[in-house]
């Protein structure tokens, strides 16, 4: 059976929203089209996620489950969602009713003026002024460090052409970032502006420690900057190591210095050593992602199946 639209939801901590949002999905996309399939992902949640996604997959076949073996992450949650989903276009979205089904008709609809990607720029995030700046300052080191302009109000909601996720699905970066990778594939982009709806039930499973440990798994996958940046920063201690010991041969000629050698070779010990434990720890963080990289670990394990057909 052909499937003209998919929509893939990573799941996590969702349970009292999960009936609302396959409500409002349905509503949305009868209106482009009768052949879709929504796939709920749950990424081992804590809660009852699990329960209701089998509730609402026996009341409607179009709507599929997968249950992951274990917490993978959202964004490995997405390419298994991605992996599965058969549709011409195929839409993701969040589980907490902060992305508003009511606009995936929007979003088809300008794909059609001859898109390959259409992601959604949220105008309006009803968030509070910490999390908002904690964001901009976040976006802004990440972009800087990574060498990649990043947008704090770009996120994964959108609709993607069939050939795009077929292209995203043999990507085999063990990290994974589905906003970053979609920008290595290229494609013809554009982007929709919205207003983000609050969330439905609780706070983002999000913390600044998630954060900071994707950004810099991202950062190490996607970019030699850190790299580079150690290499000056060596050459720019190596400046100043020759300007102190510039300074101490003249000291001593002047008679400055009474107890000759002591605190230069105290602060040169110290200087060197962390300079090269900085360096080592950066190459370190390279190879452990090269080496998770090639032990061929699998992005995912789906450990439970509802509606999917098995081809």
């Amino acid at each position: 059976m052909n499937t003209h639209l998919s929509v893939v939801i990573p799941e996590y901590k969702g349970a009292t929203m999960i009936h609302e949002l396959v409500r409002r999905i349905v509503t949305s996309v009868s209106t482009i089209t009768e052949d879709y399939e929504i796939i709920l992902v749950n990424d081992a949640s804590p809660d009852d996620t699990w329960c209701e996604i089998e509730k609402v997959c026996a009341k409607d076949k179009r709507v599929k489950g997968l249950n992951l073996s274990r917490n993978f992450g959202q964004h490995y949650a997405i390419t298994a969602g991605l992996a599965y989903a058969k549709g011409d276009w195929e839409v993701v979205m969040d589980c907490d009713l902060q992305d508003r089904p009511e606009e995936i008709p929007n979003l088809y609809k300008k794909a059609q003026e001859g898109y390959d990607i259409v992601q959604t720029r949220r105008v309006v995030k009803h968030v509070g002024w910490w999390k908002r700046m904690s964001s901009i300052v976040f976006h802004a080191i990440y972009s800087w460090i990574s060498g990649k302009e990043t947008d704090s109000t770009i996120g994964n909601f959108g609709i993607y052409k069939k050939e795009v996720i077929a292209q995203f699905n043999r990507l085999p970066q063990q990290v994974r970032s589905f906003g970053t990778l979609l920008d290595v594939l290229g494609f013809r982009k554009t982007y929709y502006e919205l207003e983000q709806d609050k969330r439905g039930e609780g706070e983002s499973s999000y913390t600044l420690a998630k954060l900071l440990r994707l950004s810099l798994d991202v950062i190490i996958v996607n970019s030699n900057k850190p790299l580079r940046m150690s290499i000056g920063v060596g050459f720019v201690m190596a400046l100043l190591s020759f300007a102190l010991a510039l300074y101490n041969v003249i000291a001593k000629c002047v008679g400055l210095i009474t107890l000759s050698g002591y605190t230069s070779t105290i602060f040169s010990i110290w200087f060197v050593g962390g300079l090269l434990l900085l360096m080592m720890g950066v190459i370190g963080l390279y190879i452990g992602k090269i080496f998770d990289q090639v032990k061929g670990h699998p992005l995912y394990i789906v450990r439970d199946q509802l509606n999917i057909e098995i081809e």
